[in-house]
């Protein structure tokens, strides 16, 4: 007696379907909120843009001469392991740029500073945004902004200030910055000075460093008196004339004659700071204050809308740099829906992930995920990416993302999953899973034969698993 349906099941070819979340993979449809405007005033991007390639025409010109000059693979770049360039490169650079090698050096600090050169280990190379600097304005507004973040490395400190004292002073300048921008015009810099000291004056309040004088009463199980911190002596004023210094150097503001001004480019930079807050300020699912793996978690449940505008509060609330490792180590762990979600929030990082997601290439459990965002970053439609994929890196993703609906989803969404296989055929695919040696490939196997409909299918499906799992 045979089954009425075949054991040699042809599979419905269709194009793979991204992990998005697992249990609801259901579009959502919901009004989408006006982007924000900038204040009134603001010069539109293309004029921002345009001020910050003349701004960094500097560093600019200095990193595409490395580029030209050094090329790949080139070890007279650096001589410290810092990405510093080197005595003898720096002189040739001033020779050929007819600058000076102090010039040479301090353009090169910028470009590192702007992300239009990216250390590597102890090398450099140019970075994606000094290939898209002259067709690209966001690129171009991305790296001034992340020198505008960089304000105290662009111009360091006095010498013989204390560097607790320096670090409240960076610490309470966003507050000076938002400050300035809500005067639109010039302010004082005593005005500046009195709210620099309220400010670090809160902040050494939240960290409980409380003057005691003498004769003061103290409870049962209070501190004991001690001396005042150093940099609780420590004048603010040089320090204040410093940071404003500084971040005239990047562009930021204009000083001089005792009052400070922002400029449109530095007020635009403030505003972005400021829209950033609140949107981290409105995390729709609450997930903000969690670490990258639960804040993952948390979003298994939404629709895809609703997580990406968690994905992106979440991002707007740390630096860049460190939620894109976050993102990266949560899907180095063992569960496959974490995975497909920490490349989905990458997508919303967009280009500053690029970097870190090459880095993952050689890690067999990321690279599909991995190849895919690139690809979309690389302006392949998402219907096509896949197309990037090997034979087996495709099978590979395909057990992965089972191994997550499995865990997560429905027995009925695993048996569409089928659906998605590029294999034409149920025993062509299992021997190509059964090959590509995933980890989860006895389980995945066992679910699918568990929820498969077809009694012929489930069986040659739970021979497969149990053939796997005896190494036959």
């Amino acid at each position: 007696m045979t089954s009425r349906i075949p054991r040699d099941s042809r599979l419905r070819l269709v194009r793979p379907r991204p992990l998005a979340a697992a249990p609801t993979a259901v579009n959502q449809r919901r009004p989408r909120r006006p982007a924000p405007r900038p204040p009134e005033g603001t010069p539109a991007p293309a004029e921002l843009a345009r001020t910050a390639r003349v701004r960094l025409a500097g560093p600019v010109r200095v990193a595409r001469w490395a580029d030209a000059a050094l090329g790949p693979g080139s070890d007279g770049a650096t001589a410290d392991g810092k990405a510093t360039l080197s005595d003898a490169t720096a002189e040739r650079a001033a020779a050929d740029l007819g600058l000076s090698a102090a010039q040479i050096r301090a353009d090169w600090d910028t470009a590192r500073l702007a992300g239009l050169v990216e250390v590597h280990g102890d090398s450099a190379r140019p970075g994606w945004r000094l290939r898209a600097w002259d067709r690209d304005d966001s690129a171009v507004l991305r790296g001034w902004v992340a020198l505008f973040d960089a304000w105290s490395l662009a111009h360091p400190e006095p010498a013989g200030q204390e560097p607790a004292a320096v670090a409240e002073v960076v610490s309470a300048m966003p507050q000076v910055l938002s400050f300035l921008q809500l005067s639109a015009g010039p302010v004082p810099v005593e005005q500046l000075l009195d709210l620099l000291q309220q400010r670090v004056t809160e902040l050494r309040t939240e960290r409980c460093e409380v003057s005691y004088e003498p004769g003061t009463e103290q409870t049962a199980g209070s501190p004991s008196p001690a001396a005042p911190a150093p940099a609780a002596n420590a004048p603010l004023a040089p320090l204040l004339d410093w940071a404003l210094r500084a971040l005239a150097s990047v562009g930021a503001l204009t000083y001089g004659d005792g009052q400070a001004t922002l400029t449109p480019l530095g007020s635009w930079a403030v505003w972005v700071k400021l829209e950033q807050i609140c949107v981290a300020a409105q995390s729709p699912a609450g997930n903000i204050e969690q670490s990258a793996e639960d804040m993952l978690r948390g979003c298994a449940q939404l629709r895809p809308n609703a997580a990406r505008a968690e994905y992106r509060a979440w991002l707007a609330a740390r630096p860049v740099g460190s939620a894109v490792t976050e993102l990266i180590e949560a899907a180095r762990g063992e569960d496959a829906l974490l995975r497909g979600l920490a490349f989905e929030a990458l997508r919303v990082v967009g280009a500053p992930a690029e970097p870190d997601v090459r880095a993952v290439l050689d890690e067999p459990a990321l690279r599909p995920y991995a190849l895919l965002w690139l690809a979309e970053h690389d302006g392949v439609d998402p219907e096509d990416a896949h197309e990037a994929l090997t034979r087996e890196e495709a099978t590979w993703l395909w057990v992965d993302t089972a191994a997550a609906v499995a865990d997560h989803g429905e027995a009925p969404m695993l048996v569409r999953h089928l659906e998605a296989a590029l294999q034409p055929t149920v025993p062509q695919l299992l021997d190509e899973v059964r090959a590509v040696g995933h980890p989860r490939t006895v389980q995945v196997l066992v679910a699918l034969a568990a929820a498969h409909p077809d009694p012929a299918l489930a069986k040659a499906v739970r021979r497969a698993a149990f053939q796997v799992h005896t190494g036959g």
